[in-house]
């Protein structure tokens, strides 16, 4: 055998360096809120929604996408709800939801730290967000690719915006490049724990975006579907219905 042709053998069969496992990805479902601007007298996430509580719609969606590793919801310690709506398999409950939405994902990602790699993608998605599809998972996960600043599904403005005064529109705002939030968000968990770890103000992180962006960074915008509202006010549940009913979305 010609030597130079047994060393590239060898080499290729020995490779000094095994090649970095691929990131998975991992959504991450806070669920401890009351839900108190739907006067529903309990948490909104389960409220009945097309026959099953509305939680459980939203777990359904990342069920059903085989791009999920796994799917964790976060409650509160005391939630007396969540395990008569869990499925048999594919969700995990962490019972350490905090007092707002960023002590909750903050408690969960400690939680996960054994069982989420730093390279692994974590989707944060809003429980009360029934319209979520595994096509619109698999639309962010695509669209966000590799980009180091992660990114998120949302909607371009289309409507003329006012900035108003009590009672009175006072001025129109431009409405180019502005978009409206929906969730998943998806960051790895790395970029997440970090961004989390740096905001000191719960009330200016409206969104897990909204920390990575006061990092410096830019997440990727990832066109959305009105399908995906958040289930906010009592008018809400009818819509988000007639979205569940059409499954040509």
């Amino acid at each position: 055998m010609n030597p130079t042709t047994a060393a590239s053998t060898t080499a290729a069969a020995s490779p000094t360096a095994a090649a970095s496992p691929a990131p998975r990805y991992f959504a991450l479902i806070p669920a401890a809120g009351v839900g108190a601007r739907m006067a529903a007298g309990g948490p909104k996430q389960y409220l009945p929604l097309a026959g099953q509580p509305m939680l459980r719609h939203t777990l359904n969606a990342f069920l059903g996408s085989a791009l999920i590793a796994h799917t964790y919801v976060v409650v509160s310690a005391d939630d007396p709800y969540i395990d008569a709506l869990l499925p048999p398999s594919g969700v995990t409950v962490l019972r350490c939801g905090g007092a707002t939405r960023m002590d909750s994902v903050r408690n969960a990602l400690r939680a996960l730290r054994d069982q989420v790699g730093d390279d692994d993608w974590v989707l944060v998605h809003d429980a009360a967000r029934p319209g979520l599809t595994p096509a619109l998972i698999a639309k962010l996960i695509a669209g966000v690719g590799t980009a180091a600043a992660g990114g998120l599904l949302a909607l371009p403005v289309v409507d003329t915006v006012k900035r108003a005064a009590p009672g009175a529109a006072v001025g129109t705002v431009p409405r180019d490049g502005l978009w409206l939030a929906q969730t998943p968000q998806m960051f790895s968990y790395r970029l997440l724990t970090r961004a989390l770890a740096a905001a000191t103000d719960a009330t200016l992180v409206t969104d897990d975006a909204s920390a990575v962006e006061a990092l410096g960074l830019s997440p990727v915008l990832v066109e959305g579907h009105p399908r995906n509202l958040k289930v906010t006010l009592p008018a809400d549940v009818r819509i988000a219905e007639m979205y569940l009913a059409d499954s040509s979305d």
